[in-house]
């Protein structure tokens, strides 16, 4: 994401995960650990809206780490079909707790698109053993995958004019769990031309917590 991006190999299910972290100006905060869009449809940690939702964890004060899953860019493996890359998302978490210098901090988690299941599943994993802060889903792929029910302080963000996973798909998702979805009007699925407003949206609402 810049030149301070330091890059990270953790060790996975499948073998080697590649990784990039990108750290606060200040003290840390905590740790945010970031999804990426589905792999078979050339999704990357390098995706501009996961850099974006990392660059506003680190303007939040959070260490943002980035991964590829399993068969992408330097990471081992192959795709699995949204199981191993729930797994692998779960190892990058268990480095980053196991990290002495953040160990301690709290943790959250974030996901775009095929990202955002597999951030949702991880936290819904997660909910009795070891909770994680706080959840963010940009256009999670609420019709094309089983994306569990999620904390109440999740912050959902979506394109009206999403042509990927409609938004009446991810309202459908979230209505059940009376849970408020943050609507970007005449906006798509990759948020093109808009990624400074996502970035401010998402900071706007971490500060302002649903109640």
């Amino acid at each position: 994401m810049n030149r301070e991006t330091r890059r990270l190999q953790i060790e996975g299910p499948s073998g080697v995960i590649e990784a990039a972290a990108d750290e606060p100006a200040g003290a840390l905060r905590g740790v945010a650990v970031l999804c990426h869009p589905h792999p078979q449809h050339g999704g990357t940690m390098d995706n501009k809206v996961v850099q974006t939702l990392a660059r506003a964890f680190v303007q939040l004060g959070y260490r943002a780490v980035r991964f590829n899953f399993r068969g992408v860019g330097g990471s081992a493996g192959v795709w699995d079909e949204g199981s191993g890359e729930i797994d692998d998302a779960l190892a990058v978490i268990a480095s980053q707790r196991e990290d002495p210098n953040a160990g301690g901090l709290p943790l959250a988690l974030g996901g775009f698109s095929f990202g955002g299941y597999v951030a949702a599943q991880a936290t819904a994993r997660l909910a009795d053993s070891a909770p994680v802060e706080r959840l963010v889903l940009i256009g999670p792929a609420t019709s094309r995958f089983e994306v569990p029910a999620v904390p109440r302080d999740t912050v959902v963000i979506h394109g009206e004019a999403d042509d990927v996973v409609p938004l009446a798909a991810t309202l459908d998702w979230a209505r059940p769990q009376v849970l408020p979805v943050i609507v970007l009007p005449g906006v798509g699925h990759f948020f093109h031309g808009q990624l400074t407003l996502l970035k401010s949206q998402v900071v706007q609402a971490w500060h302002q917590p649903n109640s």
